[in-house]
């Protein structure tokens, strides 16, 4: 199910954790970006609120694309993993952040540049 890349960090149950976590989180984003979408669709609103729907489906089609490829990087088993220095991601920032493609090292130096 999984490579030794994940296995040697993350538990099978915290794995299933994050897996259904993430699942779940693509299924409300997806219901979300199809309700703005709809609303598009329909055509009315102000110019304003047209702009702030252009906006919201931007944002929410981004989320469901980082979501996407999170599940499809916890199938491949290279979730969990630093994009910048490999090191394994905590289960516990994964947890509060499943999103999370770094480390707090890496994370903090990107932030400080």
């Amino acid at each position: 199910m999984t490579d030794g890349r994940t296995a040697s960090h993350l538990s099978s149950v915290q794995l299933q954790s994050l897996r259904q976590e993430l699942r779940e989180q693509l299924e409300q984003r997806s219901r979300h970006l199809r309700g703005l979408r709809a609303q598009e669709e329909d055509g009315s609103g102000a110019d304003g609120t047209w702009q702030e729907l252009a906006v919201s489906i931007i944002a929410a089609e981004r989320t469901v694309a980082e979501l996407s490829q999170a599940c499809d990087r916890l199938a491949a088993g290279a979730y969990g993993r630093c994009a910048h220095c490999q090191t394994p991601i905590p289960f516990e920032r994964l947890k509060v952040r499943p999103l999370a493609r770094t480390c707090i090292d890496c994370q903090r130096r990107h932030e400080a540049a």
